[in-house]
């Protein structure tokens, strides 16, 4: 793959699709026509309200691949929208990822699944916790291993859940090499309910005086007389 492929795929992947769009139009002024290009070419005119472009792409794509499945189901779904409408998972996505102090968090993952896992995700796409004596794993909702939290958040997580707090998991951003999710506490158990889920982080000024500017009793100046 490409860096300009790559890069178009990691746009997509975290919902960046101006930036999709632009990079894929690059590619086709470029490189030779690819149904794989077209099809990220279609996907980002949709997220961006453009249907008539985003279904021209798509019978681009057949034109050239008529079996292509990606395309196929593309323009079955695009077919009842009016254009100007965005896809609902741009609009679930803005809703979904709304912060709210204490109470949402984004974290990187560690332990990342394989590359095949990685690159199937998509952003805002929901997975799960689970939760395990001494971890958390992030897995999507099939299953599959996707990661787990660092243990600074998964210790103070894991504590909550016990408690009977209750959250939602989303995907904020997936790359080789690079998750992150989107945490939101969805219920707040009622005996708990003064303690956020995720601190908002402050800095603890300390006074401070240096060593020169104090009079040591033994050094001190005699007063004036």
């Amino acid at each position: 793959m490409d860096d300009l492929s790559h890069q178009a795929i990691q746009h997509a992947l975290c919902g960046n699709w101006e930036k999709a769009l632009e990079t894929n139009l690059e590619i086709l002024n470029s490189q030779q026509v690819s149904a794989e290009t077209l099809n990220r070419l279609a996907r980002a005119y949709a997220e961006l309200g453009d249907l008539t472009k985003a279904r021209e792409s798509a019978k681009h794509v057949l034109e050239i691949d008529p079996f292509n499945t990606i395309a196929q189901k593309s323009l079955q779904k695009w077919s009842a929208l009016k254009n100007g409408a965005r896809s609902a998972t741009q609009s679930l996505s803005a809703q979904i990822f709304l912060e709210e102090p204490g109470k949402t968090r984004v974290v990187p993952l560690v332990n990342l699944s394989s590359h095949s896992v990685i690159l199937a995700l998509e952003c805002g796409h929901e997975v799960k916790l689970q939760t395990y004596p001494h971890s958390v794993v992030v897995a999507t909702i099939d299953g599959k291993h996707v990661g787990r939290l660092t243990d600074d958040i998964a210790n103070r997580l894991k504590k909550l859940i016990d408690a009977g707090n209750v959250y939602q998991c989303y995907i904020k951003c997936a790359q080789i090499g690079e998750v992150k999710v989107f945490l939101r506490e969805l219920k707040r158990a009622e005996h708990i309910k003064h303690i956020p889920s995720f601190p908002t982080e402050k800095v603890n000024y300390v006074a401070f005086a240096a060593p020169e500017l104090l009079r040591n009793k033994k050094t001190a100046l005699p007063r004036s007389i």
